[in-house]
């Protein structure tokens, strides 16, 4: 039996060893297995079991001399022994043994220039075609060529740690060692464990060969390749905003941006199901048939038909599926130099303005703020909208300082004349906790159309003193109401206060987390009212 090199890892004696199957393979070998059944579109549906989401503090980095002073220690970044590390990987490899195991060697990284080969060793079918999806799949001539691979993946969602014995935190470890060039995640039959975990590894190397690596979507224009990016927390619209039909999709969560463009670190989407509608999100709703992989939605057994509105498995309903299941998908995923860099945020206060346009310090100050609200079921634990600041809209995924990051962001801001935008995909008109509407998504689209094609160049724009920043009187397609922030709320003097509120809420913020950040980015955030 062929197994491929899995013995270097320890796991001796499978049962089986599947490489590189199909989609229709796998769906297969998931069917047989009893891991899911299939939807009245074809897709595989999964349920994950308790872990519906991101396990932050089941996160590790093992800490090594060689990558010791790289790395943000603290309570993102937490560090593991390389003992405890080797000890867990070697039950997870004895666990392994005798059983079928799933390969699927791929890539991460569209630009050949900065390809790396990434090896997953599933024990779960399911999660292999998952993972066949979202990274680069490579062609026959590829996979022939293919040899060692940069990083490897073991995943075991059967094998569950022993916090007591194994120094972890729960059942569920999500453990990097980047000296090893190896990832053990068991525990969790989350697949979004997997995907984070490559983000996270090309977080780490992209920036040694002078790449940004950016937890964003981007896409561009058909005709000029004009590019745009779209920073954001899950849930704040990242993939939803990307997928605009009039735009070619280059990926719609991870990507670099090198000096010669954009590239996405993937090859297929990940994106939220719930309350899901072909009118609002045609393109992932038709993305939905067979290959992919759903993740706890609601079905009906008989019919099979999704009820995408049902949360009571979780807020964080998922789909996996190849970018090229969007008819507009550019492939493979390039672009050029981003004209226009969005930050998006759902502010469950209510009280930022819709769109507002930053100078480079405020770009700057809002890039290392990263505020948004973390929406129910994206992280175990949460359910309702808590405000929170996650660096770089992606604190959970950059293992090294913030300040090497944002001082790339800020040399190429500089460099390339880019534009900034900040936009709140959240509440108006009052906060979520006092019952008020997101925004509707048809004018966050109309102001982020007018953020691209330039339609803000010729408009008037009006100073926000409280949070700093400048929002437009108009905007085609959207009432100009719905522009100004406080206009929308029947009592202003309640406005005025929440609006305080968060202010204080970034001053402090930036205080603690940044005392040594050049004066000139600190001044151009908000300003709280005495």
């Amino acid at each position: 039996m062929e197994t491929y090199g899995i013995e270097k890892f320890g796991i001796i004696g499978p049962k089986a060893v599947y490489r590189n199957l199909t989609p229709a393979q796998l769906t297969e070998a998931a069917l047989r297995r009893g891991e899911g059944t299939l939807s009245n579109t074809g897709a595989l549906v999964v349920t994950t079991g308790k872990y519906t989401g991101r396990s932050p503090n089941d996160k590790f980095i093992v800490d090594t001399p060689a990558v010791h002073d790289d790395i943000a220690w603290g309570k993102v970044n937490r560090p593991i022994s390389k003992e405890k590390f080797d000890a867990i990987k070697g039950k997870v490899a004895a666990y392994l043994q005798g059983r079928e195991v799933f390969i699927f060697d791929g890539f991460a990284g569209a630009d050949k220039k900065y390809t790396k080969k990434f090896r997953i060793i599933n024990e779960l079918a399911s999660q292999n075609l998952f993972i066949h999806q979202l990274l680069i799949r490579p062609t026959a001539e590829e996979l022939a060529a293919y040899g060692e691979a940069d990083y490897t993946i073991l995943v075991a969602p059967g094998f569950k740690c022993d916090p007591a014995v194994d120094g972890v935190n729960s059942e569920a470890a999500i453990m990097i060692d980047y000296e090893a060039h190896l990832i053990v995640i068991c525990g969790s039959q989350y697949s979004g464990e997997i995907k984070k975990s490559v983000f996270s590894t090309m977080n780490y190397v992209m920036v040694k060969e002078n790449v940004l690596p950016m937890h964003c979507s981007a896409n561009m224009d058909p005709e000029t390749h004009e590019t745009a990016v779209f920073f954001g927390l899950s849930g704040t619209g990242k993939t939803t905003l990307s997928a605009d039909p009039g735009r070619k999709l280059i990926g719609d969560d991870e990507h670099g941006w090198s000096p010669d463009g954009v590239f996405n670190f993937e090859g297929g989407c990940y994106a939220k199901c719930i309350n899901l509608s072909a009118e609002n999100e045609p393109d992932i709703y038709n993305a939905i048939r067979f290959g992919s992989l759903v993740e706890n939605v609601v079905m009906d057994p008989e019919t099979r038909e999704f009820d995408f509105n049902d949360d009571s498995l979780t807020e964080n309903t998922r789909v996996g599926y190849p970018v090229n299941y969007i008819n507009n998908a550019q492939v493979p995923g390039e672009g050029g130099i981003p004209k226009v860099v969005i930050f998006l945020t759902a502010d469950a206060f209510g009280v930022l303005p819709p769109i507002s346009r930053l100078d480079k310090n405020a770009a700057m100050y809002h890039f290392v703020t990263g505020f948004t609200s973390k929406l129910a079921g994206t992280e175990r634990g949460i359910t309702e909208p808590q405000p929170t600041f996650s660096t770089l809209f992606g604190e959970p995924f950059m293992p090294m300082d913030p300040s090497v990051y944002a001082e790339m962001l800020g040399e190429k801001l500089d460099k390339y004349g880019t534009k900034v935008y900040l936009v709140n995909t959240g509440w108006a008109g009052g906060s979520a906790a006092a019952g008020a509407k997101r925004m509707k998504l048809s004018y966050t689209r109309a102001m982020v159309t007018a953020a691209l094609n330039g339609s803000f160049d010729s408009i008037e724009f009006k100073h926000h003193d409280v949070f700093n920043v400048d929002y437009p009187v108009s905007c085609p397609g959207v009432p100009d109401e719905m522009l100004d922030a406080r206009g929308m709320w029947a009592d202003k003097d309640a406005y005025d206060a929440q609006a305080n509120k968060l202010a204080q809420m970034f001053a402090d913020n930036f205080a603690k987390k940044y005392p040594n950040m050049p004066s000139e980015i600190a001044e151009a955030g908000p300003k709280p009212k005495a």
